[in-house]
């Protein structure tokens, strides 16, 4: 899926918001809806752009070790089930 703001254009126009223009005017102006517009509020609301790098890169890592964490889980499993097997 594409999106169509970065995470550096996010954090501009909610500073516009935070600036004294109206949530639903910054909504109209880029084209957002206002759900959408509240939902980026509640991720980026008070972050500066290093920060919201910082938090991609965490949440890519954080992604990686999951699929770490359920292939392991998997092979234990694996191996539970042949070390039971009767011969």
């Amino acid at each position: 899926m594409k999106k169509r703001f970065t995470e550096e254009q996010i954090i501009a126009i909610l500073k516009e918001a935070e600036s004294g223009l109206s949530a639903k005017e910054v909504c109209r102006r880029y084209g957002i809806s206002d759900a959408t517009f509240y939902t980026w509020r509640k991720k980026y609301g008070g972050l500066e752009v290093s920060e919201a790098r910082r938090l991609r890169a965490l949440e890519a890592e954080n992604i990686r070790l999951k699929k770490l964490l359920a292939e392991s889980m998997l092979d234990t499993e694996a191996l539970k089930v042949a070390l039971n097997r009767k011969y």
